[in-house]
């Protein structure tokens, strides 16, 4: 029987990887440019002070492996398929081992939102492998005994997520003074600490480090904890006794009737779990943060490409759309055969959070705007809702201090990057330009961007798009992309006048 349930367990496995691998992808690649994992002995103690760090911390290391979308679909679907081994091996299910799916589904459900972090999931692995370890031990005063010294520990590591492992505890001991000390332990660590360390009021309830939104209560991870409770204490947690009989089980012969039941109860788990995997997911996001991610690795074909499957209708789709065309140089000839906003499809308003201005910046940054590019970027960063920064953020603004001139911030940049696992080589090749004129002058991008360059101060209003594009392409002619998109500005405004002053220029 038991190597039905790794068979089942591997078709779940193989499932969440593939969802996540081929209908996910740019959820995973959003996951991992709003932070920045650095292989820095300050940086992680700083992550590992906190309750919950070392989950968090184990969530962030995780994480910069999206950057490559099968790598971080592998990795959620080993966390998600260990913790329903976990939750296999504390209880004795039977006939209904399909429930030993539950958590993991939700943990999968709350990772469908953008802004849920991996470091969640990882408590729930930690408290799991806890519970599991000290379940093997007889009962006794040594068990109690590293029941109490785990209990804060678990805090300090998991965060509140680890009231799973006292509630078990509890559950097994059945011993009234001793189950209230342990909740009272329990209940007494978020209490001091709250008091000891400057987080958010209620944070240390809710998790420090589930969630983006650090005010928010990460519903469907909480949801997940509540199975967790309600299952094995319904199952009842397996000690030595238990782990004994079940050694001795495996030798015995299963009738079909309990091998039928057993794929029953994985079908109907399996298949309403599915549809609220599907119900819960948000695909129009995940278009959304498809365009953003091939504009950000300058993907100008892919795009093109796409928007003639589908056309966006979208402000970011939009963007990238004509960010895409005028690359190519085809926006004036081919704009209008896909949708357009006015001029906010062209160059947006820039909004005050972290992920509606990138493709604006983006835009920004290849028309020779470098200083409004920098600005923007910026803000974004500041912007993160959980106080992170962004490996993204970081390498455009080393890319635009360096063709300021302001060599000194550039390498600021270029040091922390070289301190992650992903972008060191990049940085190590930048670095090696600061400074040297004649070769960033020769740098195909670098060296043509800084000719692009307004040379007088002006005042950028959001307002004056057209204006700010007149006099971006009158200092440089040889701006093309400059030329598409005033011009372009004339069309959506209506200008005609300007428009044909210019169109000889073509």
């Amino acid at each position: 029987m038991k190597h039905i349930h790794y068979i089942y367990t591997l078709l779940f496995g193989v499932s969440a990887l593939l969802f996540f691998g081929l209908a996910y992808p740019h959820h995973l690649h959003y996951q991992e440019q709003y932070q920045l994992f650095l292989f820095d002995s300050s940086y992680i103690w700083d992550v590992i002070a906190l309750p919950g760090g070392v989950a968090d911390l184990l969530g962030r290391f995780s994480t910069q492996f999206f950057l490559y979308a099968w790598v971080g679909a592998t990795i959620i679907a080993i966390l998600l398929s260990v913790i329903q081994l976990l939750t296999l091996g504390l209880a004795n299910w039977g006939r209904f081992y399909g429930l030993s799916y539950v958590p993991a589904f939700l943990l999968w459900i709350f990772l469908l939102d953008e802004n849920a972090l991996l470091g969640g999931v990882w408590a729930v692995v930690l408290t799991l492998s806890a519970s599991l370890a000290i379940g093997k031990m007889a009962d006794g005063w040594t068990r109690r005994i590293l029941t109490a010294m785990l209990i804060p520990l678990l805090f300090c590591i998991a965060g509140p997520v680890s009231i799973v492992f006292c509630i078990l505890q509890i559950r097994r001991a059945n011993h009234f003074i001793w189950n209230i000390a342990t909740m009272l332990l329990f209940v007494l660590m978020p209490l001091v600490l709250a008091h000891c360390l400057p987080v958010l009021d209620g944070s240390l309830w809710r998790g420090i480090h589930y969630h983006r939104y650090p005010t928010v209560i990460p519903t469907m991870l909480w949801m997940a904890v509540l199975a967790l409770v309600i299952l094995l204490g319904v199952k009842g947690v397996k000690g030595v006794q238990g782990v004994k009989d079940e050694c001795i089980c495996r030798y015995k012969s299963h009738t079909p009737n309990d091998i039928l039941l057993t794929f029953a109860s994985f079908a109907v788990v399996a298949v309403v779990m599915a549809v609220m995997v599907w119900k819960n997911s948000n695909f129009k996001a995940e278009k959304t943060m498809k365009y953003d991610f091939m504009a950000c690795h300058q993907q100008w074909n892919r795009i093109l490409n796409t928007i003639d499957e589908e056309k966006p209708n979208n402000q970011i789709g939009v963007t990238v759309q004509n960010l895409a065309l005028a690359k190519q140089g085809t926006l004036l000839n081919k704009m209008f055969e896909y949708n357009q906003n006015g001029m906010l499809g062209l160059l947006p308003d820039v909004q005050r959070d972290a992920t509606s201005p990138m493709p604006t910046a983006e835009a920004y940054y290849h028309l020779g705007l470098t200083n409004i590019a920098q600005r923007t970027v910026f803000e974004a960063q500041e912007a993160i809702l959980d106080f992170q920064k962004s490996a993204r953020c970081f390498k455009r603004l080393a890319q635009t201090n360096l063709i300021n001139g302001d060599y000194e911030v550039a390498r600021k940049y270029l040091m922390i990057l070289k301190k992650t696992l992903f972008y060191s080589d990049w940085a190590n090749e930048t670095i090696t330009l600061l400074g040297n004129e004649k070769a960033i002058a020769n740098h195909p991008e670098y060296g043509t961007l800084r000719t692009f360059a307004i040379k007088n101060d002006f005042l950028f209003s959001d307002n004056a798009t057209p204006e700010i594009l007149e006099r971006l392409y009158l200092s440089n002619k040889k701006n093309k992309l400059a030329y598409q998109y005033m011009m372009a500005s004339f069309i959506l405004t209506g200008d005609r006048e300007s428009f044909y002053k210019y169109a000889q220029n073509k």
